[in-house]
């Protein structure tokens, strides 16, 4: 049983976005899907919740209506094992929406994405505090991030 699960909360398109991130995952599927009774509040058997999972992380996706809308103060990080990959995501989640900046984008459903090489955490914790600098440096000027430029500016 996975103790804390993401809501995520959609005008109307929750079950759009879960097929969509389904599709970019892998090990992913959706789990089910609960659609709303005459007591509302939305039309009787629209979707109202739809229960997926990304790489086995499960979420919930909630059709709410347009009060509420995503910002970045709450992202999604997506761990990368190469370039290629990180290259990947990086298209398949931007695809519709926009870069932001130092590995962060929006998707086309406005929710915040962080897609970044895996050692992102070692480069920033080294104990060589000029290391860290010249890598936080070079980060702070990329939108979509790149390892080898990090890595080599973190060596100077």
């Amino acid at each position: 049983m996975q103790k804390i699960t993401p809501f995520l909360w959609f005008d109307h398109q929750a079950e759009e976005a879960a097929k969509h991130y389904c599709s970019i995952f892998k090990k992913s599927k959706i789990v089910r899907v609960t659609r709303y009774g005459k007591a509302g509040p939305g039309p009787a058997g629209s979707v109202m919740t739809v229960d997926f999972k990304l790489e086995g992380q499960r979420f919930i996706a909630l059709n709410g209506g347009p009060t509420n809308k995503f910002n970045p103060a709450l992202s999604l990080v997506v761990k990368c094992k190469s370039q290629k990959e990180l290259d990947g995501y990086w298209t398949k989640l931007g695809r519709g929406g926009k870069p932001v900046a130092c590995g962060w984008l929006e998707d086309k459903y406005g929710l915040s994405w962080q897609v970044v090489p895996e050692g992102l955490e070692k480069l920033y914790s080294d104990k060589d505090p000029a290391k860290v600098e010249r890598a936080m440096q070079a980060m702070l000027k990329m939108v979509k991030l790149d390892m080898k430029k990090l890595k080599k500016a973190a060596k100077g």
